[in-house]
């Protein structure tokens, strides 16, 4: 079988792209030409330059292939040219998907977010059958990967067999951005997080997540939908069990929403401003008013899926971006070294 990922640079991607690897699939992957392509070096694939805009690209890398991962997607929380994200997450998702009906691929997975789904108002998890709108969706990013899933949906009607999964918030090795959960969990550890809100997320390894992506290529239903989470946890959980791995004490301070949603928008003026990204933003705050906590039952009864305890994906996470330069030296780092 011959296989296109797209985003194979990024964080997700590149986790999919050693999983297939290790399935002995033969790998094709789509990247831009200055795309830092430092989680490609040791991967045995062949890499070609294009873009989800040119169309033509597009065509080109999908000839020859059997599936499509489709993983890219631009994923911040805040942008000062929203068109971009939505140029990319909904239209280059539909030029993507159309190559692909056009190349004859059998089967594509398509990566989504379960920031598309909705949560109950009891605080119970959420599923891939809670009740959710368009005008639930806070912020451009889950706005445009919401209507990407329609996209996503218009081409099944069509015809062409693709299966959606959702991961829930991933974090572990290669997160070289790094993304916004990467950057919490970078922050957290360097200690720069004095205090946090009551907030939640569903917290995944992001190797189990690829995993995830692969077992619903093999056994996913055409147009259904797949959670691959892990972990519920707090904020001031997960920022407990950081700091327990670099032996810092963890942050003891609540703050209210209400006080720190202005301090977003100030930073938000700032980026405007400097042209640097904010370090809060008022997207991120809105969505802390609600525990992101998502059942992966689904995944797990369709699928065969299953995910490590959070803990592993948080160690993970924090010493590769130990050992990759990122955080100064702490003494579990030490302990780490000695024991491999």
């Amino acid at each position: 079988m011959k296989a296109l990922v797209t985003g194979a640079t990024g964080f997700i991607g590149s986790a999919v792209a050693r999983r297939l690897v290790a399935e002995q699939v033969e790998l094709r992957v789509l990247t831009r030409r200055h795309s830092d392509r430092r989680n490609l070096v040791d991967l045995k694939v062949e890499i070609v330059e294009g873009d989800l805009t040119d169309e033509a690209s597009l065509a080109r890398a999908c000839r020859g292939c059997d599936a499509l991962f489709h993983v890219a997607a631009d994923y911040r929380l805040w942008t000062p040219f929203p068109k971009h994200m939505y140029r990319t997450n909904v239209e280059g998702t539909r030029a993507i998907l159309r190559a692909a009906a056009e190349a004859g691929i059998a089967r594509v997975v398509y990566t989504s977010s379960v920031g598309t789904l909705g949560l109950p108002a009891d605080g119970t998890p959420g599923d891939e059958d809670t009740p959710v709108t368009l005008a639930d969706m806070i912020g451009h990013y889950k706005r445009s990967k919401f209507m990407a899933e329609e996209v996503v949906r218009e081409f099944v009607r069509e015809g062409l067999a693709v299966v959606t999964v959702n991961p829930s918030a991933p974090v572990g090795p290669r997160d070289i951005k790094p993304t916004p959960t990467g950057r919490t969990v970078l922050d957290a550890a360097a200690g720069r997080i004095p205090a946090y809100v009551q907030t939640g997320l569903n917290i995944v390894h992001v190797d189990d997540v690829a995993t995830g992506h692969w077992l619903a290529f093999k056994h996913g239903r055409v147009g259904e939908r797949y959670i691959l989470g892990g972990t519920d946890m707090t904020l001031c959980e997960i920022l407990g069990e950081i700091a327990r791995l670099v032996g810092r004490k963890p942050p003891t301070l609540r703050l209210p929403h209400n006080l720190v949603l202005p301090m977003a928008y100030l930073s938000e003026a700032s980026a405007w401003l400097t042209g640097r990204a904010p370090a809060a933003t008022v997207e991120g705050v809105r969505l802390s008013k609600k525990m992101m906590f998502f059942s992966s039952a689904k995944a797990a009864r369709e699928l065969g899926y299953t995910a490590r305890p959070a803990r592993e994906a948080l160690a993970d996470a924090v010493f590769w971006f130990h050992e990759n330069g990122y955080l100064g030296d702490f003494p579990a780092a030490k302990q780490r070294k000695m024991a491999v």
